[in-house]
């Protein structure tokens, strides 16, 4: 029995030692080596400052900035930690309220605008993180931008042409802007 015992304790040390340090160094050393940005969190870094991560969203109020898709984590909206979707249906009353009271403020903050809302711009993503819109939320929202800014809407729409990234591969997904980096070119034509 104390033999058994031995072998137990044994092989659970030689499979923590695998399992638990040899196998999650080999794993992040790989993933540094070829992924770096992606292993480092894909920071964004302006003036040896980082600002934040291109893959996580971050909240714009103001009509100088293109807006991101609503957030569905609380109680801070964008908080990694707690990522999740909402999990309303599409018959449950407070979706429905929360998209009515998106549109409005779309709709106020740029009442000349009478073109249908891109559904990316009132409703959350599964993991309400999303920093990610779609090219036709961004053309939604060019004119107040270029307005608040006082810039040719042109020049506002190239910045959004050059913003946008085509599906991966080829043929993965949707093209799509990243907000932040879209909202960064922005303040720096200053």
């Amino acid at each position: 029995m104390l033999t058994e015992l031995r072998r137990a304790l044994l092989m659970l040390l030689l499979l923590t030692a695998v399992t638990g340090i040899a196998y999650p160094l080999a794993v992040t050393g790989i993933a540094n080596a070829v992924f770096p940005d992606q292993a480092a969190g894909s920071l964004i870094v302006q003036h040896e400052k980082a600002l934040a991560s291109s893959l996580i969203g971050q909240p714009f109020a103001d009509t100088k900035h293109f807006w991101s898709r609503p957030s569905a984590t609380s109680p801070h909206p964008y908080n990694a930690g707690s990522s999740a979707g909402s999990n309303l249906g599409p018959l449950n009353p407070a979706l429905a309220e929360a998209v009515t009271a998106r549109v409005k403020a779309l709709r106020d903050a740029d009442p000349g605008n009478a073109a249908p809302v891109p559904v990316d711009l009132v409703t959350a993503s599964a993991s309400g993180l999303d920093p990610h819109i779609s090219p036709a939320a961004a053309e939604y929202q060019v004119a107040r931008v270029a307005r608040a800014r006082g810039l040719d809407g042109q020049r506002v729409r190239a910045l959004v042409a050059q913003a946008t990234e085509e599906r991966q591969l080829g043929f993965l997904g949707e093209p799509r802007v990243n907000v932040l980096r879209l909202n960064l070119a922005l303040d720096d034509l200053r």
